[in-house]
């Protein structure tokens, strides 16, 4: 009697293991439900061009990851949503002027240069949606700097396209209808998904209560923008007032739920987290205040992608049963290894 024995190979390279029960495309539907309000509110106030521009980016980022993936002879793989999430993503960071074809444009660049060159999910160093947007911005500055009127404010006698941030770090007062209320509900001018802070907390406390993201990336990137906003305040408001308004105005609380705490840009250590979130917010900070546009926030996220290797690297994970002695054994050898070699 002869015995056929199966050899099973157990890749143990992370350790522990932990087995749950959801995968991408799970993780992916409530990032999509997470931006649902915004998106729905969006396009109350902004009107239905606001939907063609979402179906069109949506429509085009799962075209180019199926283009691209079919040209290059690889594993389909647009039934996770991650190319879904790209598109809405970029569609909600748009005006709602913007012309159809724009996400387009920003998608072919999102997914066949940042996304799929380098690998596809998981394996690009920046986020891609943030990418994009950066990218229309450099070529389209005159579209991606004009604003729609929301439909709240249209009965409003003189209201400029202006956004509150222009008004902000401007030389111009900033008006009436620009108060916390109009900010928090989202009646103000701006992005199509950027507008209602309330919405966009409402999106993000899905998202942790899901479990989808960590609170550590949020709250110190929204920590470190209102700490130092308080602290260093700026003309025509209370530092209170200030403060707020910088939170809730523009790209930062939109980006610390769903644009900084991407798996594949930021960091996986608990305590580079919390380093990468403060570094988005003071950088975020520094361009609004010095720099020459008035939201820092996309620049600041794609500059602290690039350095998410780096901050893992300087917080190591903690090795389960080895202790410190054995790491520094673990070092020496191969420091030893090394000039053996040479």
């Amino acid at each position: 009697m002869s015995e056929t024995k199966e050899r099973i190979v157990l890749d143990v390279a992370y350790q522990p293991q932990v087995r749950i029960a959801t995968d991408t495309r799970r993780l992916m539907l409530d990032v999509i439900i997470a931006l649902c309000p915004a998106a729905i509110w969006g396009i109350i106030q902004f009107g239905w061009n606001v939907l063609l521009l979402i179906v069109s980016s949506v429509c085009s980022a799962v075209f180019f990851e199926w283009a691209y993936r079919k040209l290059m002879k690889k594993e389909d793989s647009i039934g996770d949503l991650s190319a879904c999430v790209t598109g809405l993503l970029l569609a909600l960071v748009l005006p709602a002027s913007a012309p159809w074809w724009i996400p387009v444009v920003g998608n072919l660049f999102a997914i066949c240069v940042v996304k799929q060159l380098y690998g596809g999910i998981g394996k690009n160093f920046l986020n891609p949606a943030l990418a994009a947007r950066a990218f229309l911005l450099a070529s389209y500055a005159t579209i991606m700097g004009t604003y729609s009127i929301p439909k709240a404010l249209q009965a409003v006698d003189g209201v400029s396209s202006a956004t509150p941030l222009t008004y902000m770090f401007g030389d111009s007062a900033m008006p009436a209808y620009y108060n916390v209320r109009a900010i928090f509900l989202g009646t103000t001018t701006g992005c199509i998904g950027e507008i209602s802070a309330l919405l966009i907390l409402a999106g993000g406390i899905y998202l942790l209560a899901r479990k989808v993201i960590s609170w550590r990336i949020p709250v110190s990137f929204i920590g470190t923008v209102a700490l130092l906003t308080l602290i260093f305040g700026y003309h025509g408001l209370d530092r209170g007032g200030w403060m707020i308004y910088n939170v809730c105005c523009g790209s930062v609380l939109f980006g610390a739920f769903f644009m900084a705490t991407d798996y594949a840009t930021s960091p996986v250590t608990l305590n580079g987290q919390l380093l990468y979130g403060c570094g988005c917010g003071i950088l975020t900070v520094l361009i609004r205040y010095f720099g020459g546009f008035p939201e820092g926030t996309t620049y600041a996220i794609l500059i602290m992608n690039l350095c998410t290797w780096a901050i893992d690297k300087g917080f190591h994970r903690h090795q389960f049963g080895v202790s410190k002695e054995d790491i520094a054994a673990q070092k020496a050898a191969k420091k030893a290894a090394k000039e053996a070699a040479k």
